[in-house]
């Protein structure tokens, strides 16, 4: 199983590449006593077709812009699966029917499971994250504020405004 210090420099450049995208579910594998053709696979699900090639060629422009030079991209017009060659790194950028249906981490993990890269890096996954922190008070009290009257915050404040300098208005007209 890969560990935190076994990651190469090309394959955090690749998964970086990933994560800058947002790519889901990436998995990280290492192939060494499997295959000659290369180390390490990563396989990554993208949105779209459109996502999955910019995932894609994200990759192909970080990895040329730290050194490596890319020697291959395959299925990037289709933009269901597309197949990114860097040697000893190869990047697996799939759609979520496409990935469900080839099972790639099944066929390549034979000794061992993939790992997931928020695991390898040691680091909890970003929604994992997020989905925990608490919001802000002025958040909570424009939420609490909006749920009494049913109208947005920002709403409120607004005819509050108008009502008060409607009041004003009236003040004033009625002392002349």
């Amino acid at each position: 199983m890969p560990s935190r210090t076994s990651l190469t420099p090309l394959t955090k450049v690749a998964i970086g590449a990933l994560e800058d995208l947002k790519g889901q579910d990436i998995k990280l594998l290492d192939v060494r006593k499997l295959t000659t053709v290369a180390d390490t696979m990563l396989i990554c699900t993208g949105t779209s077709n459109r996502h999955v090639a910019s995932l894609a060629e994200n990759v192909v422009d970080a990895s040329k812009k730290a050194g490596f030079r890319p020697m291959g991209i395959e299925g990037k017009e289709a933009g269901e699966w597309v197949l990114v060659d860097l040697g000893d790194v190869i990047v697996h950028v799939m759609q979520p029917q496409v990935r469900a249906h080839y099972q790639l981490e099944k066929l390549w993990a034979v000794d061992e499971e993939p790992v997931s890269v928020s695991t390898v890096k040691g680091k909890v996954p970003k929604k994992t994250a997020a989905a925990k922190k608490p919001p802000s008070q002025a958040r909570k009290k424009a939420v609490r504020k909006a749920s009494k009257t049913g109208k947005p915050a920002a709403k409120q404040t607004a005819v509050k405004k108008a009502a008060k300098a409607k009041k004003a208005a009236k003040s004033t007209t009625r002392r002349s």
